[in-house]
């Protein structure tokens, strides 16, 4: 018998299943400016409507958050994760994200998988305004294995020059907002299945795996109903590194996050990580977003109006002077 790619371990006709599953879905998401659709060897999107457009381009993955929605058999929200990822971190510079594409590597591609990770990304594109225009499917026996999957996305945005967010405008007396995660996001995870290594077992009444795979929370909508209204200093999204990590990237020299850890809240399924894991408050809050999801910088003046717009923010802190870019009272 000769050999064949199939023999070898990748099945084309999966692909193709794959495709068929998601391409209608992936229309949907399309507007005017997409100019062609999937199955060309580039994705065009046309740009207009701006005076002097920047883009803005973000690339993420879901990191071992996939090891928990592989292990359960749920796939549903793994594919708004990697979109929110990606999308969530242009957002920091007040740009709109335009589209996004995806890719999936696998030991042995299963249709029914690939498709529902997929149309996880459709959903979230479509809750941003984004356009799915392509992404790439990798069936790699012998790299992965049977049953292994990887996420990763990439986003492009558009923002005027003149409006482009990036922390220069932060000054001593501005206000810091937190807006709610919707739990782990996707970061951390190495460290929640070394300390939760029962995915099925119960926490507070319901499977644990249901708490540890709530998508990422989309920020698109909050944000820019913010900068509608209200003149935003800076912006950070709280990912890998928490807010020791991320919220010095955008803080000036000289300048200060001075945050009151007592006035956040933390979600209890962290609180739970941290107690039976022996876990170091310092250490949490180096890994885990805490409950912060992200963090929105504003002149004083305009903070009221931020938790008005807003119904979940809340104040955390000010800027202040001093020559570490944060400090975390808890």
């Amino acid at each position: 018998m000769s050999n064949t790619y199939k023999s070898a371990g990748v099945d084309k006709e999966e692909g193709y299943k794959t495709v068929d599953k998601i391409k209608k879905a992936v229309g949907e998401t399309h507007n005017s400016n997409v100019l062609n659709h999937l199955g060309s060897f580039g994705a065009f999107y046309e740009i207009g409507g701006y005076r002097n457009p920047v883009l803005v381009s973000g690339t993420d993955g879901v990191g071992t958050k996939l090891k928990v929605a592989l292990d359960t058999k749920k796939y549903d929200s793994i594919g708004v994760d990697c979109f929110a990822m990606c999308a969530n971190d242009i957002l920091c510079h007040g740009a709109k994200p335009l589209f996004f594409l995806d890719y999936l590597a696998c030991g042995k591609l299963d249709s029914e998988i690939a498709a529902e990770i997929v149309l996880g990304m459709v959903e979230a594109c479509k809750d941003n305004n984004c356009a799915l225009i392509g992404g790439e499917t990798a069936e790699m026996p012998g790299m992965y294995q049977p049953g292994d999957y990887d996420v990763a996305g990439f986003c492009v945005g558009i923002v005027e020059k003149d409006q482009i967010i990036d922390g220069s405008k932060i000054k001593a007396g501005n206000k810091i907002i937190a807006l709610p995660s919707s739990g782990f996001h996707s970061n951390g995870f190495s460290l929640v299945r070394k300390v939760f290594p029962d995915f099925e077992e119960e926490f507070e009444g319901k499977p644990l795996y249901e708490t540890l795979l709530v998508p990422t929370r989309l920020y698109y909508k909050d944000i820019h109903k913010v900068l509608e209204e209200i003149e935003v200093s800076g912006i950070a999204h709280i990912t890998g590194g928490g807010l020791y990590e991320n919220v010095p990237r955008i803080i000036p020299e000289g300048l200060c996050a001075s945050i009151d850890g007592s006035k956040i809240r933390i979600p209890s399924v962290m609180l739970e990580l941290e107690k039976r894991g022996g876990v170091a408050r310092e250490e949490m809050f180096g890994t885990f977003n805490m409950g912060v999801g992200m963090v929105i910088v504003v002149d004083a003046e305009h903070a009221e109006k931020i938790l008005h717009l807003l119904d979940d923010a809340y104040e955390i802190g000010e800027i202040t002077e001093g020559a570490e870019k944060i400090n975390l009272k808890f």
